[in-house]
């Protein structure tokens, strides 16, 4: 299930505010410029499904998006618990970090954890089936995809290069709660 948890960026321990509920999540990251939207595809996609036909299923999705945002490319990642470099991989994404456009993911199967850094504030994101989250140009975050990943995404770019993150330097996601 989808979660949203707000902390202090001082405060690791204890929560300000949690949810479960998709439109509260929404609301609370959509006062902050966070998209969160649920999709669905108009398809069965099984486990672990092919990309080509992940692109398929949610086209039209990722057209809408395209015509709004006037994203380039997208792609699908996908990550399993025997991935050779998954502790690797999962600690490149643990460390703060920004990039210079919007960080778009729309979560196939599987889960993620994104934890944005906003105002004074931080914000634990659980993204899992059907949950689109696209984090804004600028916004110091990290990712989490826990010790055993197992998640398919599409990601949306607004540039050629794909991911390319500036590494804050701030240790900030050390103290936070990480997935098992």
């Amino acid at each position: 299930m989808s979660a949203l948890t707000i902390f202090t960026d001082t405060e690791a321990t204890l929560p300000v505010w949690h949810s479960t509920d998709a439109e509260m999540i929404r609301e609370r990251l959509n006062a902050k410029n966070v998209r969160f939207e649920r999709w669905a595809a108009d398809r069965d996609l099984g486990d672990n499904p092919q990309p080509a036909d992940v692109i398929e299923a949610y086209q039209h999705a990722i057209d809408r998006l395209v015509a709004e945002k006037g994203y380039q490319s997208w792609d699908v990642i996908s990550m399993r618990a025997d991935h050779p470099q998954k502790e690797t991989l999962r600690e490149k994404f643990l460390s703060e970090h920004t990039h210079g456009e919007d960080e778009v993911r729309f979560f196939v199967e599987g889960a993620g954890l994104f934890c944005l850094h906003l105002d004074g504030q931080v914000y634990q994101i659980l993204c899992e089936k059907n949950d689109l989250i696209s984090v804004p140009a600028g916004t110091p975050h990290w990712f989490d995809m826990g010790s055993s990943p197992n998640f398919t995404a599409i990601r949306i770019f607004d540039n050629q290069e794909g991911w390319v993150a500036h590494f804050t330097g701030d240790a900030i996601a050390d103290a936070y709660p990480r997935l098992p």
